[in-house]
This record gives structure tokens, C-alpha cells and sequence, in this order.
């Protein structure tokens, strides 16, 4: 297919340049990420300590959580597809605002559960239109810079909502009660922002034929395969956090750790994005998979908390070559017809091995949570040798590349 007229309205951005729309989705990811991640570190205490759960209910909890994104992610992909974009996006910002009001309610673990529920809910709705977004105002030559600056901006926020948060529990007592409800606050903000996004026509028909897998090429579900294969064995990062707290860490200690993580991955997701425009973005992801071998393996064999600091900078490492990376990778691979339910289908597989994964280590945890790790390195490693072997397997068409 080589159709490469773009849908009426502004064009995409080419070469080094960046969208309007890029910049703006960006800083609406960083106030809801600042929300999110303001609370992220606190879960693991607040559920096992405040709370009383068991390590298995924390990863029932967030897997579930995870589970119902992924849901909405290949419902809202193909929702994307079929109708304008934005409302979408819209509704699904101020859904996930919501559930961190809820959260903030939260007395006992299953009002946790429901808050999670409502914020991941809202998460899987504009995830897939608001990367269909990003992926329209972009071209193969520059898609991968693009992702990789609205991941660093997503996850810039990471670095500054745990900040606050720290800063919060120090001043109000070391409760976290008041931090559960200053989250709210650039939640809204983020959802608000939405309404700056001027989305630019796409190609779509409301009276389109049920959606069927020929619509995609084999390697778009070659690489499908391979994401659910991983995701079986990549655990809610919160499971990384309570390992952090087995290790001996307390509250401002695990903070800090996840601090250096998301610093780690907001730096280099941008360089990852511009490397794997300019040389193979299947490369890039099995690097990064190699690097998530290494801190699992790290995480699972070591019993020294001086550890951790190597760990989860490494572990950003591993998320900064391989989550904006897919996503362009997804977009290249389709057309800009299917661009949202490809790359909602690529979410929801996602989220449901992050549902498989939470739980069966949530299970296997057997009190510090070694066995899990080393298991998911292991297998991961193997996964990775793969990527690097198999081009012709996984490698995107050229003529589809051209064409988008």
C-alpha cells in the first residue's frame, strides 16, 4: 500500500520537527502522571501497611487494575478508528481523575480495588486515541522522536509526583491520607489541558465492516505474539517497589528509589525514540528487553539494599528503550485506517500480561519475592537473544513505512 496523501487539515510534522499537538498531549500526560505517581509509591504501604492486605492482594489489585485498561485499550483503539479522537481522550482524562477522588475515600482494600478500577478504566480509554494522535501529526522519519519525547514528558512527571509526595508525608506527619488527596488536583489540571488539543481530521467511517485481523500485516502480529509472550513475565511495578521494602527500605528510601528509576526513563526515553527512527527500533526494544533481564536477575539474586540503586536506574533503562519505542513501531506497521486499534490491541495484550503477571507472582512471593524475579529474567533473556536473531520475523515493511 502506498497511499501516502495525509487526511485534510494540517500535515504531519516531518523530519526533525515536532506538532503542536505532540507538545500539548505531552504536558497533558505530565500533570496526570504527576497525579498518578504521587500515589504509585505509596500503594504498596498503604495497602499492606494501612491497610493490613497480603502482598497477593497487591498484585490482584494492580493487576486486575491493568487488566481492565487493557480492555478499554483494544475497545478505545478501535473506538479511535471509527470516530473523532479527542472526546475520547477527554473522557477518559476526567474518568481517571475520578478514581484518585475515590482513592482518596479509600478505607479498606476492595474501596482501593474500585478506585483503581475507575482510574485504569479512564486509562485504557484515551490511551490508544491519544497515541492515534500523536501517531497522525507524525511520519515513520520522525515517530519515534515523537513517542520518545511524550514518554520523557510522562514520565518527567514520575520524577516530580513523587517528590511532592515525599515532601507531602514529611510535613503533614508522615500520614498519607493528605497525600491521596492533593493527587486529585493535577489530575483535573491534566484533564482540562485535554480541551487544547486540536485534533486534525482522519480518515473514518462509522458505517465500516467489523473489524477483522487481515486489516493488519503478518508482522504486526508477529510482534503481537512476541508482546504477549513478555508481558506473562512482567510484573505491575508496584511488585518492584514492595521488593524494594523487603530489601529494607522504608517509605522515603523506596521514593527515592523510584525517583531514580523514573529519571532514568525520562532521560533516555527521547534518545531511544531518535535511535530507533535513525536505525532499527526492533534492535532498540530487544536491547531493552536485555536490560530488563539484568535488573530482574539483579532484583531476584540480590540481598543487599546498596543494590538498588544500580537496579532501578538500570530498570529505567529497560522501559526508555522499549515503551515509546513500540508504540512506533505498532504505528508503523499499520495504516493510518487501523493506526488505533493496532495500537490498541498492542496495549490491551500488554495490560493483560501485566494481569497474568501480577497475580502469579503476587502468589509465588513466598515473602521476599526472589523466585518470581529470577523466573521472569531468565525467560525474558532468552526472549531477547530471540529479537536480536529474528529480523526478517519482525523487521516493518518498507513499503508500509513509506506509506506512513
Amino acid at each position: 500500500m502506498t497511499d501516502a496523501s495525509p487526511p485534510a487539515g494540517e500535515a504531519p510534522a516531518a523530519g526533525s520537527r515536532l506538532s503542536r499537538n505532540v507538545y500539548v498531549v505531552s504536558l497533558v500526560s505530565f500533570f496526570q502522571d504527576t497525579a498518578s505517581e504521587i500515589l504509585y509509591p505509596v500503594l504498596p504501604f498503604f495497602v499492606t501497611g494501612v491497610l493490613g492486605a497480603p502482598p497477593a492482594v497487591l498484585g490482584l489489585i494492580e493487576g486486575l487494575a491493568d487488566g481492565t485498561a487493557s480492555a478499554m485499550k483494544a475497545a478505545s483503539g478501535r473506538l479511535a478508528d471509527l470516530r473523532q479522537r479527542r472526546p475520547l481522550v477527554a473522557s477518559g482524562y476526567g474518568i481517571s481523575a475520578f478514581g484518585k477522588f475515590l482513592l482518596a475515600l479509600a478505607g479498606a482494600w476492595p474501596m482501593v480495588l474500585a478506585a483503581r478500577f475507575t482510574d485504569r478504566v479512564g486509562k485504557g480509554l484515551r490511551g490508544p486515541p491519544r497515541d492515534a494522535i500523536i501517531a497522525d501529526d507524525t511520519t515513520a522519519e520522525n515517530r519515534g522522536k515523537a513517542f520518545g519525547f511524550h514518554r520523557a514528558a510522562d514520565t518527567s512527571g514520575a520524577v516530580v509526583g513523587p517528590l511532592i509526595g515525599l515532601a507531602l508525608y514529611q510535613a503533614v506527619g508522615q500520614q498519607f491520607g493528605p497525600l491521596l488527596w492533593i493527587a486529585v488536583v493535577p489530575a483535573v489540571i491534566s484533564a482540562a489541558l485535554v480541551f487544547l488539543i486540536r485534533e486534525r481530521p482522519h480518515r473514518h467511517d462509522r458505517t465500516a465492516r467489523p473489524f477483522t485481523i487481515r486489516g493488519l500485516p503478518p508482522r504486526y502480529w508477529r510482534l503481537i505474539a512476541f508482546v504477549a509472550l513478555f508481558g506473562a513475565v512482567n510484573f505491575p511495578d508496584t511488585l518492584l517497589l514492595l521488593r524494594a521494602k523487603d530489601l529494607g527500605f522504608g517509605f522515603a528510601g523506596v521514593v527515592a528509589l523510584y525517583v531514580t528509576y523514573n529519571l532514568s526513563y525520562a532521560v533516555l526515553s527521547y534518545p531511544a525514540g531518535v535511535i530507533s527512527d535513525r536505525r532499527s527500533r526492533r534492535v532498540v526494544f530487544a536491547t531493552g528487553l536485555a536490560i530488563f533481564a539484568a535488573a530482574y536477575l539483579g532484583f531476584g539474586l540480590t540481598a543487599t539494599a546498596a543494590w538498588a540503586w544500580v537496579l532501578f536506574p538500570l530498570y529505567g533503562g529497560y522501559t526508555a528503550l522499549t515503551d515509546g519505542v513500540s508504540r512506533a513501531w505498532v504505528a508503523d506497521l499499520a495504516t493510518p485506517e487501523t493506526r488505533g486499534t493496532a495500537l490498541g490491541i498492542h496495549a490491551a495484550v500488554s495490560g493483560v500480561g501485566l494481569l497474568v503477571a501480577g497475580v502469579w507472582a503476587g502468589l509465588a512471593w513466598n515473602g521476599t519475592g526472589r523466585v518470581p524475579f529470577i523466573i521472569s529474567g531468565i525467560v525474558t533473556a532468552i526472549a531477547a537473544i530471540g529479537l536480536f536473531a529474528a529480523r526478517r520475523t519482525f523487521e516493518r515493511d518498507p513499503a508500509r513505512t513509506a506509506a506512513t
